[in-house]
């Protein structure tokens, strides 16, 4: 990085005679950074530490964490240290090991717990870039961002690893100057060896996936099967007397358990409710300071029903699981990138009750997976959850992308649909979508100027959700891909700010006294 750019930049600004207050000043310009001799400098990231100055900035769009000074100083971080026009000037790579190092000079810029916030928006971005966009959006709310979320499936297709993860968030919310407080998300884990791996991260949040612990077989069972097999448990007879026959009313709600349905719910969930207990026991002694337990039940064919939700969150109080958010199977489809499908009004009274149940059993927040783009649910959801929930999105973050690489480079666009096509198959072995590739338009057919419409079009939509793994690797698109968004990088902030904002204001979500959107 040509360090003299940047040196000059900062005696042309005169940043280094400023103080807090007049930093301030400049970080409060609507403008996102300062421009000249070749470099940029994000307004949002400066911060006077002792004399020197801490900051991002970039030059032929290339990041670096920067530090600054009229005296010497020595840093531990990875870089290089030059003196250049009397101005003594550090230069660090945006690296695992400085996103570390950073978190020790400017805490905010670590994850944190989440758990006595009320409202959590979780914003998993696969390409490392989305976070200034979700910061702009979650400002103006009382929310607070999940901003680093990723499953294992995304880390293998994507090629990153958790601290990556981590470190891509910490930089951006530098450079954003977000000091209000993020969260970080170990998605869909299932072992406690992955979970380790999000723990060492640095990642507060774990959501436990329990598809591989549940038993579903016993849903299906005959009462006669359900008997047998229910003989072989040691606790059968206090379950029984816990729940069989026994009316519960929660809020406004009703839910009434036959012996049959609790011998089957113990036969479907005790080893994962056992699991679980295992898991929150391994996270107290790993994170005594705070963590946030999501579990994951909704990896299944069926929905949840109000009795097994009941019984899975009373069991869990009773073995002490420290359960920050639940994530029931909900009635209807909530398939990737596109609108809840489904009767909506049958989807309102049933999810009355699941939050009836969270009310009861330790006020733990609903959590909505798949929750992207969502919107015809998102108003019935707010309101009965009281804003006390976790929406998770992911996917629709880098539709958002493909979105403006259809705006900024049309002929990168033609090229990614049509390898799209290609990687469908084995990418729709790994997700659940309804997508019928017979109705997609030939991109041929479509100007430049309206190609946007394959990001709205469902069945197009989720072909280009879906296939991010296979196109993010291609050789032929990826470093052309991400030049695109770097060179544009205010419009693809822009757009990411305005779709995860229309998620956030549909929920309901109070707007704070006196917020501006930046």
């Amino acid at each position: 990085m040509p360090m003299e750019s940047v040196a000059q930049l900062l005696k042309d600004e005169g940043l280094l005679a400023m103080d807090e207050a007049g930093l301030g000043e400049i970080k409060i310009d609507r403008r996102p950074y300062l421009e000249g001799a070749g470099a940029r400098i994000y307004r949002r990231s400066l911060y006077l530490r002792d004399k020197i100055l801490y900051f991002i900035a970039s030059v032929d769009g290339k990041k670096s964490l920067c530090f600054a000074s009229e005296k010497s100083f020595k840093s531990e971080l990875e870089g290089s240290a030059v003196r250049v026009g009397g101005i003594h000037l550090f230069v660090g790579e945006l690296s695992k090991e400085n996103a570390e190092s950073l978190h020790k000079l400017f805490p905010f810029t670590a994850p944190v717990s989440l758990r006595d916030r009320t409202t959590t928006i979780g914003c998993g971005d696969r390409l490392g870039l989305a976070t200034p966009g979700h910061i702009r959006a979650a400002l103006p709310y009382d929310v607070s961002p999940v901003l680093a979320q990723q499953s294992i499936r995304e880390l293998t297709l994507t090629k990153r690893d958790f601290r990556g993860v981590v470190a891509d968030v910490t930089f951006l919310v530098f450079q954003e100057g977000f000091e209000r407080g993020y969260g970080a998300d170990g998605d869909h884990l299932k072992t406690l060896k992955d979970i380790d791996v999000a723990l060492e991260a640095k990642m507060p949040m774990i959501t436990l996936d329990l598809t591989e612990v549940m038993r579903p077989q016993p849903a299906s069972w005959s009462p006669a099967q359900i008997d047998a097999e229910f003989e072989r448990l040691d606790e059968g007879q206090a379950l029984l007397d816990r729940y069989a026959d026994r009316t519960f009313r929660l809020g406004g709600s009703t839910i009434v358990f036959d012996r049959t349905e609790v011998k089957r719910c113990a036969l479907m969930y005790s080893r994962a409710l056992d699991f679980s207990r295992d898991v929150d026991r391994h996270l107290k002694g790993q994170r005594p300071n705070g963590y946030d337990l999501e579990i994951s039940i909704d990896e299944t064919t069926t929905p949840t029903l109000p009795s097994h939700h009941l019984f899975i969150a009373s069991e869990l109080e009773r073995r002490g699981v420290s359960v920050n958010s639940l994530a029931p199977r909900f009635i209807g489809e909530f398939q990737k990138g596109i609108d809840y499908i489904g009767d909506v009004s049958e989807f309102e009274r049933q999810f009355v009750v699941h939050c009836d149940i969270a009310r009861a059993y330790g006020g733990y927040k609903i959590s909505i997976h798949s929750g992207s783009d969502k919107f015809s649910v998102y108003p019935a959801i707010g309101a009965h959850t009281g804003m006390r929930l976790h929406l998770k999105t992911a996917g629709t973050s880098w539709l958002v992308a493909v979105e403006v690489i259809a705006q900024a480079n049309p002929a990168l666009f033609r090229k990614m649909l049509a390898k799209a096509f290609d990687y469908f198959p084995e990418a729709a072995k790994l997700y659940h979508v309804t997508t019928d590739l017979g109705a997609i338009r030939s991109a041929a057919e479509v100007p430049d100027g309206r190609l946007e419409e394959f990001v709205s079009e469902p069945n197009s939509r989720q072909l280009l959700h879906i296939t991010y793994g296979g196109l993010l690797n291609d050789p032929e698109i990826r470093e052309e891909f991400f030049g695109t968004l770097r060179r544009f990088e205010e419009l693809h902030y822009d757009a990411v700010q305005r779709h995860l904002d229309k998620h956030i204001a549909l929920l309901g979500a109070p707007r704070l006294k006196g917020a501006a959107r930046r």
